[in-house]
């Protein structure tokens, strides 16, 4: 299996969409089925923390502590989500929460533009 879960033919359109959510499918498929095993259902309307009911969450944070080690990285990344730096470190080292649904979809982009070698962050 090759280091890198995105083909290098990706191109930055709905490709590369779909490329990312095969990868992590492919990533996390095991998880999910183990999780599901393990955890059964939750309560209805409950917002998800992250942990085993959570393998995609789980998966894209790996990806993108990849990213994170250069110093100044996290406080960028906060300012690209509009976020303050201590709700990034909950969510991305403590993993005691997640983020909304359009920061997270903006953390996905992140990171497949990162894993392409480009930088989103102006």
């Amino acid at each position: 299996m090759s280091t890198s879960l995105i083909p290098r033919r990706a191109v930055w359109s709905g490709e590369l969409a779909l490329a990312l959510f095969e990868a992590v499918g492919r990533a996390t498929a095991l998880k999910i089925k183990r999780a599901r095993r393990l955890a059964g259902r939750g309560p209805v309307g409950y917002t998800l923390r992250p942990g085993p009911k959570t393998p995609l969450w789980n998966e894209m944070v790996r990806q993108a502590a990849a990213f994170l080690g250069k110093r100044g990285s996290k406080a960028r990344l906060a300012r690209f989500l509009g976020l303050p730096r201590q709700r990034l470190q909950d969510c991305l080292k403590a993993r005691r929460a997640t983020l909304d649904a359009e920061r997270t979809l903006l953390l996905l982009c992140w990171v497949a533009a990162r894993q392409q070698g480009r930088d989103l962050i102006v």
